[in-house]
């Protein structure tokens, strides 16, 4: 597990087509997030999915199976189904991780695994890099408000971790289970039950995550706040051994919420789709008033299509140049963070982008 990036990216192990891309190349993304809905079964105290709000379209079957085969023939590698939707809430989430795979995507999901089907497990498990449970608290009480949910939810999740871990070792699966908390400062009291929650069900990690707010503080996240968080959260990564891995973001919880760079690079490289079907930049421009960075419908025209066309490259263009300004016009510390970072270094600072040398890391095409 130590081999797990958890707080970074993947590129040196993509420098062919991060080159290609800084040679003005249109290149494929490496890694898609995706929801295959809006809709959530939870109303989490940090949800940033409630300022995304956009026009939802039908992601029936077929749409999603479209995009699935244009994703793999135009060069996709991975898709993960973690966005603005709860995808577990779609009647196709099961069809869809096996189609994915079937032709040769790597494929990834994040649930708050209410509603995953326990019996479905089996099928899909195999089909899978990773499966993430998103889970900001250890005990029950807790749980259910800080997740906004009824208070049985949580022994239903525990219930279904523990059954993924069981069919995991029993089927000697490569997929690799885990569970993210949403950090916000007032939810440190939550930190060390879920890391020993984490350690006694058997999962391979646990990640610690920034909340993400939008430009406005709509949240209302107080980053300040997160540095007295730290010796609790070092007081949690001392549970990692050999078996179990437990980090923090810390170059996000430190940051205070703020960038280094002003252009957006990396979405060509790791794009968003909401689950209504939209494709933008990222999940920070999907609400409706950032409809300039919007490129189209995957419900109304096929990704390949929207990929080639001229809207899609006007929209990377157009964040990438001096007339965007990732440090005022964008929430704080988004999916392509680290990405940005890298890409912003080699363009402004001199970086050079060694090539990965040996094994190549965990997940490496969820970059």
């Amino acid at each position: 597990m130590s081999e797990l990036i958890l707080d970074g990216h993947k590129l040196s192990a993509h420098k062919e087509r991060v080159e290609a891309l800084l040679n003005g190349e249109r290149v494929a993304p490496i890694t898609i997030d995706c929801a295959l809905t809006r809709r959530c079964s939870y109303n989490c105290v940090y949800c940033y999915g409630k300022l995304q709000e956009n026009d939802e379209k039908r992601m029936t079957k077929d749409v999603i199976f479209r995009f699935l085969d244009d994703a793999a023939e135009i060069g996709v590698k991975a898709i993960s189904f973690v966005s603005d939707g709860e995808s577990t809430c779609s009647p196709h989430l099961y069809d869809a991780i096996l189609r994915g795979r079937e032709n040769g995507l790597d494929m990834a999901l994040g649930t708050n695994g209410y509603l995953l089907k326990d019996e479905r497990l089996s099928d899909i498990l195999p089909a899978l890099t990773y499966l993430r449970f998103n889970i900001s608290a250890g005990q029950p009480e807790r749980y259910a408000k800080i997740h906004g949910c009824s208070d049985n939810c949580f022994e239903k999740i525990i219930n279904t971790v523990k059954l993924c871990v069981k069919i995991k070792k029993e089927k000697a699966l490569d997929v690799t289970i885990g569970l993210q908390m949403v950090l916000l400062p007032e939810l440190a009291d939550q930190i060390i039950p879920l890391t020993k929650l984490g350690r006694d069900i058997g999962v391979d990690y646990l990640v610690i995550k920034h909340c993400s707010d939008d430009e406005s503080g709509s949240l209302g996240v107080d980053y300040e706040r997160y540095v007295d968080c730290i010796d609790i959260l070092k007081e949690a990564e001392g549970y990692s051994d050999d078996k179990y891995l437990v980090r923090a973001k810390w170059s996000k919880i430190l940051s205070k919420g703020k960038r280094d760079y002003e252009q957006c690079y990396g979405p060509p490289l790791i794009m968003q789709f909401s689950g209504s079907g939209l494709v933008a930049p990222c999940g920070m421009l999907f609400n409706n008033k950032y409809n300039k960075y919007h490129i189209g419908n995957i419900a109304d025209t096929s990704f390949k299509e929207l990929w080639k066309g001229k809207r899609y490259w006007e929209v990377l263009d157009l964040i990438a140049s001096d007339k965007f300004n990732a440090k005022t016009m964008c929430g704080s510390l988004c999916l392509q963070h680290k990405v940005n970072e890298c890409l912003w270094n080699i363009k402004h600072n001199n970086l050079v982008l060694k090539e990965h040398i040996g094994a190549p890391p965990m997940h490496k095409n969820f970059i």
